[in-house]
C-alpha cells in the first residue's frame, strides 16, 4: 500500500510493508529513541531471529526508503502461557522462540513509531495491519501485554485498576492504553511484574484483546458455516379456492420459482390457507376456523416434501392448529434435510380473540438452520419488542415474520415495528403478508400488504435499512441476499451497537416462562 501526503512543503510516500533483515538499522534508531530507559534496541540477533521466525508478522512503514514504524508480533497457543505471564517469558526473550505457526492466537509483542513522525496516525495502520493478518490467517484474537506509562505520576493516589477505569471513562489520558483502547481493544486484566524494568508502569501492564469475530474453529470443505444467505419472500394473492389440491398447486408453484434461484429460505405469508375456510359456514367464524384446522398437518407434510423436493428451506407462513379444545396460531420452519420446527403466536390480538377464539402460545425459540440461526414471530407479535431481545440474547441472525393485516394502518404498525426490531438488535427482519381480497371469507376478506426485508442502520446497510420491498398489493416474490458478516462486523465494530450498550446494571428482560 503506498500513499502520498503532503506535511508543509515535504512530501511523504508512505509505504505499508513486511520489514526486512535490512531494515534493522532504521528500527534500531527509532527504538534508542523510544526506549532510552527500556534499554534501547534490539540486538542484531533477536531481530534476525524475529524477521526470520516468523516474517509476516512483522510489519513497518516506510518514507521514501526509510522505516519509520514496525510492528513486531508472533503467534502463540494462548493456553500454554495464560493471562498471568511476564514478556519475556512469552516472547522467548525476544527472539520469538516461543512461536507456533498452528497456535490460535496473535501476540502483540510492540509498536513503535519514530518520534518525527507523531501525528501522522501511523500506529493506527500497524495496528490495522495486524486485525488483517490476525484475520487471514483465521487467529482467535489479537492479545498484548500494554504498558500504563501515565500510570507512575498517580500511582499514590489510586490502584492500577482504578487507574485503568478512569482511562476508559476518559477521566485520564494514558499514552498508550488510550491508544489501545480507541482501536478496539478492551481489557481483560492487570498482569503484574509483566516488564520489571518498566518503572513508569510500575511493573505493571493491561492484558488487552482484540476478538476475531471471522474466527472460524475448523474450516470445513463442505457444509461449513457461510456468510452469504439468499431469501425468498412470497407476497401472496388471496382467490378462491375449494380443494386441498388446488392450494398445494399454488404453494409448489412458488417454492419452484424460488429455488430456482437457489434461495437457501422462503416466506410464506400468515394464514395463506385462509381460502379454503370459504367452504365452511361463514355464520359461525369461530367453527370455520376451527375446520381449517383439519388441513394444517396435511399442508404441514406438503411443505416438508417440499423443503426436501426444492432443496430449500421454507418458513410455511401460518396456519390454525386446534388440539385439545385450544386454538392457535402456529408457524413451521421445514428444513431441506427433512426437519422441522414449529412457533406459535404468543400475542393474539382482540379481534382474533372475539371472531375466532384464538390462544396464544408460550414459548418463544431461536432455530438452527444451514444457513444461520432464525426466529419467527408472528404478526402481532413483532410489535412486542422484548420477544426479539430474547431472541437476539440467542445469537438471532434473521427474524422471519408473517403477517395479515387487511389495511394500511394495520400494516404500517407491523412494518415500523419490524423496522425498528431489525436495528435494535442488529438482525435481518424480514416480513410477508397477503394481498386481494375474498368475498366469502368472514373476518379475512381484505388484505394490504408490502413484503419487505429489513437491515440494520449503518454503513454496510443500504442508506434506508430496506434491503427490498415488493410493490404493495400485488402478487410477487423478493430474491434478497444478506450478508451475515455485516451483522457480526456491527455488533463489533458499528457506529452504535445497541446490543453491547445496554445498561444490564440497570436493567434486563427476562423470560418469566408459563407459572
Amino acid at each position: 500500500m503506498t500513499e502520498s501526503h503532503e506535511t508543509g512543503s515535504s512530501p511523504h510516500h508512505l509505504t505499508l510493508r513486511q520489514t526486512r533483515l535490512e531494515d534493522y538499522p532504521d528500527i534500531g534508531e527509532i527504538m534508542e529513541r523510544v526506549y532510552p530507559d527500556l534499554d534501547g534496541a534490539w540486538s542484531q540477533d533477536q531481530f534476525t531471529s524475529q524477521v526470520t521466525r516468523f516474517p509476516e508478522g512483522q510489519i513497518c512503514i516506510e518514507d521514501n526508503g526509510k522505516v519509520v514504524a514496525a510492528a513486531i508480533s508472533l503467534i502463540v497457543e494462548y493456553r500454554r502461557f495464560g493471562d498471568q505471564h511476564s514478556y519475556w517469558q512469552i516472547t522467548g526473550n525476544g527472539f520469538l522462540t516461543t512461536h507456533d505457526p498452528d497456535g490460535d492466537t496473535l501476540y502483540g509483542v510492540d509498536i513503535f513509531v519514530h518520534p518525527d513522525y507523531r501525528g501522522l496516525r501511523l500506529g493506527r495502520r500497524l495496528y490495522d495491519a495486524r486485525k488483517e493478518l490476525c484475520e487471514k490467517l483465521n487467529l482467535r484474537a489479537i492479545v498484548a501485554g500494554g504498558r500504563i506509562p501515565g500510570y507512575a505520576k498517580v500511582a499514590g493516589e489510586m490502584t492500577p485498576q482504578q487507574y485503568v477505569e478512569k482511562v476508559k471513562n476518559h477521566e485520564i489520558t494514558d499514552p498508550i492504553l488510550t491508544f489501545q483502547l480507541a482501536n478496539d481493544f478492551h481489557v481483560r486484566k492487570i498482569i503484574t511484574d509483566y516488564l520489571p524494568a518498566d518503572d513508569k508502569s510500575g511493573a505493571y501492564a493491561t492484558l488487552i484483546e482484540w476478538l476475531n469475530i471471522y474466527y472460524e474453529e475448523k474450516e470445513k470443505l463442505i457444509g461449513g458455516s457461510r456468510s452469504d444467505v439468499r431469501v425468498g419472500v412470497v407476497q401472496w394473492q388471496m382467490r378462491p379456492t375449494a380443494t386441498l389440491d388446488e392450494l398445494f398447486l399454488q404453494m409448489e408453484y412458488f417454492v419452484d420459482a424460488v429455488s430456482g434461484y437457489r434461495a437457501d429460505a422462503v416466506l410464506f405469508p400468515e394464514f395463506f390457507n385462509g381460502p379454503l375456510m370459504g367452504q365452511f359456514n361463514q355464520e359461525y367464524p369461530a367453527e370455520a376456523v376451527r375446520r381449517l384446522a383439519e388441513f394444517t398437518e396435511a399442508i404441514r407434510k406438503e411443505m416438508v416434501r417440499l423443503a426436501l423436493a426444492y432443496n430449500i428451506n421454507i418458513i410455511a407462513g401460518t396456519m390454525p392448529e386446534y388440539t385439545d379444545e385450544v386454538l392457535r396460531n402456529v408457524s413451521y420452519l421445514c428444513r431441506r434435510d427433512g426437519t422441522w420446527d414449529r412457533q406459535y403466536k404468543i400475542h393474539v390480538t382482540p379481534d382474533e380473540v372475539s371472531f375466532w377464539g384464538l390462544q396464544g402460545g408460550n414459548e418463544v425459540n431461536v432455530f438452527d438452520t444451514d444457513f444461520g440461526k432464525v426466529g419467527i414471530l408472528i404478526c402481532y407479535d413483532v410489535e412486542f419488542p422484548e420477544l426479539p431481545r430474547l431472541m437476539a440474547e440467542k445469537g438471532l441472525q434473521i427474524l422471519f415474520v408473517p403477517f395479515w393485516t387487511d389495511t394500511k394502518t394495520a400494516y404500517l404498525r407491523v412494518r415500523r415495528c419490524a423496522q425498528a426490531r431489525a436495528i435494535e438488535n442488529e438482525c435481518y427482519v424480514v416480513i410477508s403478508g397477503s394481498v386481494g381480497n375474498l368475498p366469502k371469507v368472514e373476518n379475512m376478506d381484505m388484505q394490504y400488504s408490502q413484503a419487505a426485508v429489513f437491515t440494520p442502520s449503518d454503513f454496510a446497510f443500504p442508506h434506508d435499512a430496506v434491503a427490498a420491498e415488493a410493490t404493495p398489493n400485488t402478487e410477487m416474490t423478493l430474491i434478497v441476499d444478506l450478508d451475515l458478516d455485516n451483522l457480526k462486523e456491527l455488533r463489533n465494530h458499528g457506529s452504535v451497537r445497541n446490543m453491547r450498550d445496554r445498561r444490564r446494571d440497570l436493567y434486563e428482560v427476562v423470560w418469566k416462562g408459563r407459572a
